[in-house]
């Protein structure tokens, strides 16, 4: 029987993981509009469990090979929110925010059962060997994805979050000029190497607040 390669296993778990951490990332996005009265998403069908409805394969395959990247905007209507600038706010950071609880969720199996087991000397395909690499997978790209989208440059969730608190203005003079070369902005970083030093502070910190704050609760049991 063939030896799988590295790459070949870590895709074996990432590949799940991709498809639970965007759902839910869109998911949160989807619900948070429609509390705050913007329909737009469940009437595009957004509102749905299954995770295909919700990658973009280029942000997917960015995800999977280079450790960011972005699932399918959820499209929101702001007219139709109650109070606008605090439903953008609310709706952009709903995802980020998910994102870091899933990988505070996972986080928890995932320190308990490196405390109880170890790593080192464990066969590879042993059940807790598998476990553990699934929930540090999980940990990795839940906070990959929620430091990339706190990014400050469109179509991120996070330029979405500055846009909304600067003065009307600013926003309709400048910013809007600048919204519609935000991917490009993005490609440029990310092939330059830039992105990945904007997006390292924010994965280290997210990453150090998670382990601080989970590292007590595992302990307890293992």
């Amino acid at each position: 029987m063939p030896q799988l390669s590295e790459n070949a296993i870590e895709m074996l778990y990432r590949v799940p993981v991709l498809l639970l951490s965007f759902m839910v990332h869109e998911l949160s996005h989807a619900y948070v509009a429609l509390w705050n009265g913007d329909d737009t998403a469940k009437n595009a069908g957004r509102l749905t469990l299954n995770p295909l409805k919700h990658i973009d394969p280029i942000g997917a395959l960015l995800l999977i090979f280079a450790r960011f990247g972005w699932a399918k905007p959820v499209p929101i209507n702001p007219n139709n929110f109650r109070k606008p600038k605090p439903g953008i706010i609310a709706t952009s950071l709903a995802g980020p925010l998910s994102n870091v609880l899933l990988a505070f969720l996972f986080s928890i199996p995932y320190i308990f059962l490196t405390l109880k087991y170890g790593y080192r000397g464990m066969e590879r395909f042993s059940a807790p060997a598998i476990a553990i690499n699934l929930f540090f997978e999980f940990m990795i790209v839940n906070v990959s994805l929620a430091a990339f989208n706190l990014i400050p440059i469109p179509p991120l969730d996070g330029s979405k979050v500055l846009f909304a608190i600067l003065p009307d203005r600013i926003y309709y003079n400048y910013v809007l000029r600048f919204e519609r070369y935000g991917m490009i902005v993005l490609i440029a970083l990310s092939f330059s190497g830039v992105l990945g030093r904007l997006m390292d502070p924010l994965f280290n910190g997210l990453f150090w607040l998670i382990s601080k704050a989970v590292l007590p609760i595992a302990s307890l049991f293992a």
